[in-house]
């Protein structure tokens, strides 16, 4: 099987559609950063967790060791970090398009359930948006207030749709619409201060990979090039990906986990795939969670959040890269045992006028 070619028309376009104007204001290839030469410091948001789930916030610089493709990279800062001291906005996204049409009205009363915990106060400003087949919508600014969010999202007409998520001949304009969406929403949060959460609430769009899908080599350097540009901006951005599954455990396990087997970084653009761009695989390259086996959305919602409480912000200079487009493997590793630690896995570099002779 050959994957339709015009799935890729939407990877590396420019890209409009019902967002803020500060989302509008230039074609997505011209704000997205590329890989930043490697003499720039990357900086790292770490979540630590005990395996139940449990923050843990007592830590401290020597606890922390940074690998940078196995080889132990010095910690050139360190802090712990919380909501109070830096910015945290909270985008969550309805993702009508890729959820069957039977579940769309309990995801959103679910999304209005959480908006309205705790008398509707929110802890962090929090706007909605919704993916359709027409695009995506997102309410104005941003908001505390859960029970203005709730009546606003009530408000939203989802109808229904002329794509459905049974229809296989429709697998190749879900990918488009839903990978134009995140460039759009991406886009606009990157001009956002702080850091951003964007929770994708679905069952994921279709990966379309694996060993029955065949790439030109065209589409897999555009596929890589998107690949490299979502990882960029995400981490320069400071913004984390989550993706939460409404179906729960009426999934079979295979399909939920399927996008569990395209986690690992890509290095050349011949090993890309679309599942490189999929919301199931970025949301765990970005340090956030990917939760299905579940139905409780506003509860999954609320687990996402708790990363938003405190984290260790850890920087590093990285090693010169030989290459434009390198990939590099991050891995955390804590002295403590018993402890887990979710940050970005990887990044791309690109040697810098400094790393060549003169």
């Amino acid at each position: 099987m050959t994957v339709m070619k015009f799935a890729c028309a939407v990877f590396a376009a420019s890209l409009a559609g019902s967002l803020p104007a500060a989302a509008q204001q230039a074609p997505t290839s011209a704000v997205q950063p590329g890989p930043e030469p490697s003499s720039q410091r990357i900086r790292l948001d770490v979540v630590v967790d005990t395996k139940s789930d449990q923050p843990v916030i007592d830590l401290h610089r020597q606890d922390f060791t940074i690998l940078d493709n196995k080889s132990p990279r010095p910690v050139t800062s360190f802090k712990v970090a919380t909501a109070k001291q830096e910015p945290v906005e909270v985008i969550l996204l309805i993702d009508a398009v890729n959820t069957p049409f039977n579940l769309v009205a309990y995801m959103r009363d679910q999304t209005e359930k959480f908006l309205k915990t705790n008398d509707g106060k929110l802890a962090h400003p929090t706007t909605i948006a919704v993916l359709k087949d027409q695009g995506i919508q997102l309410t104005d600014g941003f908001s505390t207030d859960g029970n203005a969010l709730g009546s606003a999202l009530q408000g939203y007409n989802i109808g229904l749709r002329s794509i459905t998520r049974d229809s296989q001949w429709s697998e190749n304009d879900r990918l488009a619409i839903s990978v134009k969406a995140l460039h759009q929403i991406t886009t606009y949060a990157s001009s956002l201060p702080g850091r951003k959460f964007i929770i994708w609430i679905s069952p994921g769009y279709p990966l379309l990979s694996g060993p029955g899908y065949v790439l030109t080599t065209k589409q897999e350097q555009q596929v890589f090039a998107d690949i490299v540009s979502f990882s960029s901006q995400l981490r320069q951005a400071k913004i984390t990906l989550y993706d939460v599954n409404p179906i729960g455990v009426s999934q079979p396990v295979y399909g939920a986990n399927y996008y569990q087997t395209f986690l690992k970084g890509v290095v050349r653009p011949e090993d890309a795939q679309f599942a490189g761009v999929g919301i199931q695989v970025l949301s765990v390259q970005t340090g956030g969670l990917t939760i299905e086996s579940n139905s409780d959305v506003n509860g999954m919602i609320q687990r996402c959040l708790a990363d938003a409480d405190s984290w260790y912000e850890i920087t590093f200079d990285p090693p010169p890269a030989d290459r434009p487009n390198e990939y590099h493997h991050i891995e955390v590793r804590l002295d403590q045992p018993g402890l887990i630690a979710r940050t970005r896995t990887g990044y791309y570099a690109s040697p810098s006028a400094a790393d060549f002779p003169r």
